[in-house]
């Protein structure tokens, strides 16, 4: 069992794991994940109250969510507590997780993905589309692998 605190003043909104998810990200695609706006030059706090949803995983074998901004924890319905100790495969309807382990498969072997579509399922089961995701490996800056995060700002309730 996960007990990460959840991202707020105190803790910095876990920057150096967002500093993580920025970074590979920008890497991979070029650019930032976020432009810093309004004065506010914390990265951490604004990727956490961003307007589209942001979620990673582990580098485990059953990859554990480790991370989510409060969009993403809204859109599944879930507290941080639940999150951080759900395997990230369960996000997905069983009849989903074959094809959603292909694609992450896709991810590992060419470092990311921009137009990851697939349904999803919240706690209480509602089920929603996601579109246009981006979907990249996590790397550190001694180049070891840390998992992978997403993030979308499209999706439809089904």
């Amino acid at each position: 069992m996960q007990n990460i605190a959840p991202p707020c003043a105190e803790n910095h909104y876990l920057a150096d794991h967002t500093q993580l998810i920025n970074n590979s990200f920008q890497k991979l695609l070029g650019h930032p994940l976020i432009n810093l706006s309004n004065g506010n030059n914390n990265l951490a706090e604004q990727l956490f109250n961003a307007p589209f949803a942001l979620l990673s995983h582990n580098a485990a074998t059953d990859p554990l969510f480790n991370y989510a901004n409060t969009k993403a924890l809204a859109l599944f319905e879930l507290n941080w507590q639940e999150l951080i100790n759900l395997p990230s495969r369960l996000s997905a309807e069983p009849v989903n997780q074959a094809e959603r382990d292909r694609l992450l498969a896709l991810v590992s072997a060419n470092g990311f993905i921009s137009d990851y579509q697939g349904v999803r399922i919240s706690k209480t089961g509602k089920r929603f589309l996601i579109r246009n995701a981006i979907v990249w490996n996590l790397h550190d800056e001694a180049g070891i692998y840390q998992g992978q995060a997403a993030c979308f700002s499209d999706w439809k309730f089904l």
